[in-house]
């Protein structure tokens, strides 16, 4: 699209689903001056495509700011037809994954306790469960998952050296990434988290060391939230008076 429609290609942010799904119908300078903005609008507008007048109107404006046709033009065009064509049955493929994902995640037994921890939605819910089977028996206690995930160091002492801690050689990966994500986005949805992680900063740790810290203490919490079958709540209950 560059090599034949610069202007076009400058307008368009094709990280978006309108702007590819126009490059499937027009692809060329002449081929949207025929048409026009309001055949353009009217032919986005059916295929679901939201901002239409917008999106039409840049590419009209594009197409009248380039009047030549460039050589090979027509087999450029058919390729980026092509192209915007494949972007778009992948993006219907992932969105069929993403359902049969939460669909499958929302089976699990512990499903409803995961996803009530802030942070913890149906995607990372599902590494999780995808990660360590959903059966928290199987590690004992929270130390032993938070050291299966990598969030609990191990000393590595040598000679005389002591207090040397390191995360472990193996652990699993897919875990770590689920607890440091949610650990992320739990900051600007969760009080507590966020304060946890201000309180860590405070102490002199980095951004990556005060997430790693929240990411263990949600893991613990996480741990006996499924362990007795509760979802999470900001502050415990309160016992009214007999």
């Amino acid at each position: 699209l560059l090599e034949i429609f610069p202007a076009l290609e400058r307008s368009l942010d094709l990280v978006n689903k309108g702007p590819v799904m126009l490059l499937t119908g027009y692809q060329t300078p002449a081929a949207i001056r025929r048409a026009g903005a309001g055949r353009i609008e009217t032919w986005l507008k059916n295929r679901k495509v939201r901002g239409t007048a917008a999106l039409a109107r840049k590419a009209v404006e594009a197409a009248q700011a380039q009047m030549t046709a460039l050589p090979g033009e027509k087999l450029a065009a058919a390729m980026v037809a092509r192209l915007a064509k494949g972007v778009m049955a992948l993006d219907e493929e992932i969105a069929e994954l993403d359902a049969l994902i939460e669909a499958r995640f929302l089976d699990h037994p512990h499903a409803e306790v995961i996803r009530s921890l802030p942070g913890m939605g149906t995607k990372l819910g599902a590494e999780f469960i995808a990660a360590t089977g959903g059966d928290m028996n199987a590690f004992g206690s929270a130390d032993r998952l938070a050291g299966f995930a990598g969030l609990a160091p191990q000393p590595r002492d040598s000679g005389r050296v002591n207090g040397n801690l390191r995360r472990p050689r193996r652990y699993h990966r897919g875990l770590l990434r689920a607890m440091y994500l949610s650990a992320m986005v739990s900051t600007t949805s969760c009080p507590a988290s966020k304060t946890y992680y201000q309180r860590k900063r405070s102490e002199g740790k980095g951004h990556k060391q005060a997430l790693l810290a929240l990411a263990r203490r949600r893991l613990n919490v996480l741990w006996a939230m499924i362990r007795d079958g509760q979802c999470y709540h900001d502050s415990p209950p309160v016992t009214a008076a007999a």
